[in-house]
């Protein structure tokens, strides 16, 4: 949401306050993770449940664990982060409905703009992995796929957890997105469909280990 009675070079300066900030406080990150998945998974879910132990196997890997910060798988992945060696880093954003951070994180940041956040959300990540989520999910991971495919960042895994959840848009990006001609076959590798959180943090280990190697 725009600061609407806020002059226009006021909100410059906002924009590079809010920059700044992300920087310093995370410029020690030695490649995080981030996570994307819906705010609205409650804690009885399946969804809430894997997102802790994937914030576990990660973490536990001492590799930081980035979420929006927010409730839902967010809050999970933290959960499940915060008692390992890895970060627990929590991104908020500032919403109508008021989204508050959630009480799993070593590094909270709140942010007013949705294009800086998502920025923080690049700059120190060594892979992705989106679990089921709406909106904000979507815009995250195709923003990711984007940024990959046009070589503004350098390839990392990007990870689609859930094969049920999203079959279906992988089928429709095959069947019709790449029919018509929209995108190219190689551009379908750039990420990975599986169906368990165990296998979305392999995928993630492995890279990491052989970037490391």
């Amino acid at each position: 949401m725009l600061d609407a009675k806020m002059p226009e070079a006021w909100r410059v300066l906002r924009i590079q306050s809010e920059l700044v900030d992300g920087i310093e406080r995370l410029i020690k990150l030695n490649g995080a993770v981030t996570v994307f998945g819906s705010a609205r998974f409650e804690e009885t879910t399946e969804e809430y449940r894997q997102g802790v132990r994937l914030g576990e196997l990660l973490a536990g890997e001492s590799i930081p664990v980035m979420t929006g910060g927010g409730p839902g798988i967010m809050e999970a992945c933290n959960r499940g982060a915060l008692s390992q060696p890895g970060a627990s880093i929590g991104l908020n954003i500032e919403l109508p409905f008021e989204q508050l951070p959630n009480d799993y994180l070593d590094i909270s940041l709140n942010f007013r703009y949705f294009f800086v956040r998502k920025f923080m959300f690049v700059k120190h990540a060594v892979g992705f992995i989106a679990m089921p989520g709406g909106y904000g999910t979507l815009d995250e991971l195709f923003e990711a796929l984007t940024l990959v495919q046009t070589q503004k960042v350098r390839r990392f895994p990007i990870v689609l957890v859930g094969k049920r959840y999203w079959s279906g848009l992988v089928d429709w990006m095959v069947d019709t997105v790449l029919e018509r001609g929209c995108i190219d076959a190689e551009d379908l590798k750039f990420f990975q469909l599986v169906d368990t959180v165990d296998e979305a943090a392999e995928v993630i280990l492995e890279y990491i280990h052989s970037r490391n190697a």
